[in-house]
């Protein structure tokens, strides 16, 4: 029989969000705060960021040092973060079926938190055909092989994509060593900084494809190449060994689906309008 343990608060995820609303929940006196997170470690996407760009003008952080401070700071101000562990479903009305390193547990809370956060679209929910080879990433798995796993990631990629996450994952990719074939977007335009594209398109020497999408991925073993289309029907074919498909961020709403949570028929992800909408009292995202 799988054991049952009781929290006051439990909150999902151990991203920036869920790490805050714990620090925020602990401090003041909600009484037992517990994260969980299905990674081995704290702080969600921002760990994988080398980069600057996080924290404040006057205290400017890179991901991972922010990612460090949140999680000393839910920490600090006494809740419990439990990494390794996976929420697998509802048990009850405010209980969670869970799987971690001891094994398959229930954890029943006076209120559930939902800080699951998004992930983006990978290549097989983009429906583009092709083989299956190696050399196909979303920026988030590039930036954990880069920056975490120190692993190689070939020699020429095209981006896919060209907002700011479009822009970073190929500054990532010349961080690696790789060069930057192409910045492939079916929008009429960037959606970046004018100065960052430019310096991206001049400086660097990549150019930015609009009105083009990616049709088909090419190679056996590993990626070759990819067959682009534009708008006007031409297609050519981009010689590369690495692919990231960025942004198109969806919600990870599994949960909150579940759980009876009213959501967004755009964005498919919680509906907010100032105070949530919920058929599962005790349940917030």
């Amino acid at each position: 029989m799988t054991a049952v343990r009781q929290v006051d608060v439990l909150v999902v995820g151990a991203g920036p969000a869920g790490l805050t609303a714990a620090a925020t929940l602990a401090a003041r006196g909600a009484g037992r705060v517990e994260v969980l997170e299905r990674d081995r470690t704290p702080g969600g996407v921002p760990r994988t960021c080398a980069h600057g760009g996080f924290g404040s003008w006057r205290r400017p952080l890179t991901g991972p040092r922010l990612a460090r401070e949140l999680a000393d700071a839910a920490v600090r101000a006494g809740a419990a973060v439990r990494t390794g562990v996976t929420a697998l479903d509802w048990a009850g009305p405010l209980d969670l079926a869970t799987v971690g390193p001891q094994g398959p547990e229930i954890l029943r809370a006076r209120a559930v938190v939902l800080a699951t956060g998004a992930r983006e679209r990978p290549r097989a929910a983009r429906l583009v055909p092709g083989t299956r080879p190696a050399g196909v990433y979303t920026t988030g798995e590039l930036q954990q092989a880069v920056h975490l796993y120190r692993q190689p990631i070939g020699t020429r990629a095209v981006i896919v994509g060209a907002e700011d996450v479009s822009y970073a994952a190929a500054d990532t990719v010349r961080r690696a060593g790789a060069q930057v074939v192409a910045l492939v977007t079916d929008l009429p335009a960037h959606r970046t900084a004018p100065a960052r594209a430019l310096d991206t398109r001049l400086r660097r020497g990549v150019p930015l494809l609009t009105g083009t999408v990616v049709a088909e991925l090419l190679g056996h073993g590993r990626l070759s190449g990819v067959r682009i289309r534009h708008h006007d029907g031409r297609t050519a074919v981009l010689p590369c060994d690495t692919v990231v498909f960025t942004g198109d961020f969806v919600p990870e709403h599994e949960l909150a689906r579940l759980g009876g949570l009213t959501l967004d028929p755009r964005t498919r992800g919680p509906a907010v309008d100032g105070a949530l909408r919920t058929s599962r009292p005790g349940v917030f995202a």
